[in-house]
């Protein structure tokens, strides 16, 4: 058995010491960095949280990009603070970028459905609450998330649109402006006086606590049909009282009518016969 020779252990330690001397400036200024990026880090998520704050950007978006932000300074910070270190990051890099792009190519419609959700977010055509008009579907806003929203529709029945196609289809907000105007049409006989049924509209309108007079309500003829002449009636409402004015003022408008002698008519058609005798004589 060879004996244990202290002279060689001496010259690792030397060896050691003089590499680890020679080493020790790139592990403090490695670290120094690793704590300067954290706290650079910190400072740059509470600037941008301010920004978010100032624009009352929405809160799951504001989480979610402060989360991106971070993540991804922290990434760039380890690649500094290891290349400092005397590792070699270029294959390290390249590695993430392949991954980047997979990742990428593989989530194309995710990809899509979150930078639409970034847009209404940021743009903000509509909020929770808001009774909208998309993608063929009508409803009450619920919840408008990253990826997707989600709206209630009268029936309550839940729908949830992919935010990509959302933030590039016409979006009708009946919520925003605070009031709507509805437009009601009503058909009256061609023997039936349209003054009467006009004043008798108007009243029905005006006599209403929740219809708004300013704009005034209105009636005017807008069709002359076959059968009927077709009056147009449009009022104002605050939103949360549109329906209520709306089918109140269908129902108690028949009834007022059929009240003054107004005829409602049903589609009718006139059929003159010429020759009928000698058709009845063959």
């Amino acid at each position: 058995m060879e004996r244990f020779n202290f002279e060689d252990i001496n010259s690792y330690v030397e060896r050691f010491g003089t590499r680890f001397l020679d080493f020790l400036p790139n592990i403090i200024s490695a670290i120094l960095l690793l704590f300067i990026g954290l706290w650079l880090i910190k400072m740059i998520k509470k600037v941008i949280t301010r920004i978010f704050n100032s624009r009352d950007v929405e809160l799951t978006l504001r989480n979610f990009l402060l989360g991106i932000i971070g993540w991804t300074l922290k990434i760039l910070l380890f690649i500094t603070v290891i290349s400092q270190l005397g590792v070699q990051t270029s294959s390290f890099v390249a590695m993430i970028a392949a991954a980047g792009l997979a990742v990428g190519l593989a989530l194309q419609g995710s990809l899509a459905n979150f930078a639409g959700g970034v847009l209404i977010m940021l743009f903000k055509p509509f909020k929770v609450g808001d009774f909208i008009q998309a993608q063929g579907e009508s409803g009450t806003v619920k919840e408008v998330a990253i990826f997707y929203t989600k709206m209630v529709t009268i029936n309550n029945q839940l729908v949830v649109l992919p935010n990509g196609k959302l933030s590039n289809d016409n979006i009708v907000n009946f919520t925003v402006e605070g009031k709507r105007r509805d437009v009601l049409t009503f058909s009256i006989s061609y023997g039936s006086s349209i003054k009467t049924a006009k004043d008798v509209l108007i009243a029905l309108m005006k006599e209403q606590e929740n219809v708004l007079q300013d704009p005034e309500p209105v009636v005017f003829v807008a069709e002359l049909n076959d059968s009927s002449v077709d009056l147009s009636a449009r009022f104002w409402a605050l939103n949360e009282n549109f329906w209520a004015c709306h089918f109140y003022t269908i129902e108690e408008a028949k009834r007022r009518l059929e009240a003054a002698g107004i005829e409602i008519p049903f589609p009718q058609r006139d059929v003159h016969h010429y020759n009928i005798d000698a058709l009845s004589k063959k």
